[in-house]
């Protein structure tokens, strides 16, 4: 990777709905693989140990400290880890799985999420070389 930090930003209006769709899929499959750190303590834990493979942090986050710690912890000079910034907090938690599923599979009491960090991709999906394919642009 190169020296530039990667942080891409994906706003709810202007993105794409097939990156936002693969972030969703690659989410999924680490949370089923059990390869996802949800949450600010779990996710620094995570960076810290230098564990991480992905790291989506939400915008909308008050705290300005949570951001700056994220992005420093990201930008390590040993190894860079790819930022994602969503600006939705409850729909990074509902692609997190931190909600409850009704009968027809809506999401339901869906609890916002900070920061969520992919430790383990789970498989080899066509999403995740997708969002790998993104970043090596960069």
């Amino acid at each position: 990777m190169s020296d530039v930090e990667e942080i891409v930003e994906v706003p709810a209006e202007e993105s794409g709905a097939s990156f936002e769709d693969a972030l969703k899929v690659v989410l999924r499959t680490a949370l089923v693989h059990d390869g996802l750190a949800r949450g600010l303590r779990e996710a620094s834990k995570a960076l810290s140990r230098r564990e991480a493979q992905l790291c989506v942090l939400c915008d909308s986050v008050t705290e300005q400290s949570i951001i700056k710690l994220v992005e420093a912890l990201c930008d390590e000079p040993e190894e860079k880890i790819p930022l994602i910034k969503v600006s939705d907090a409850k729909k990074l938690g509902e692609w997190a799985g931190l909600c409850a599923l009704d009968r027809e599979g809506n999401a339901r009491k869906v609890v916002g999420a900070s920061c969520v960090v992919v430790t383990n991709w789970g498989a080899d999906t066509e999403e995740r070389n997708q969002i790998l394919e993104f970043f090596a642009s960069q």
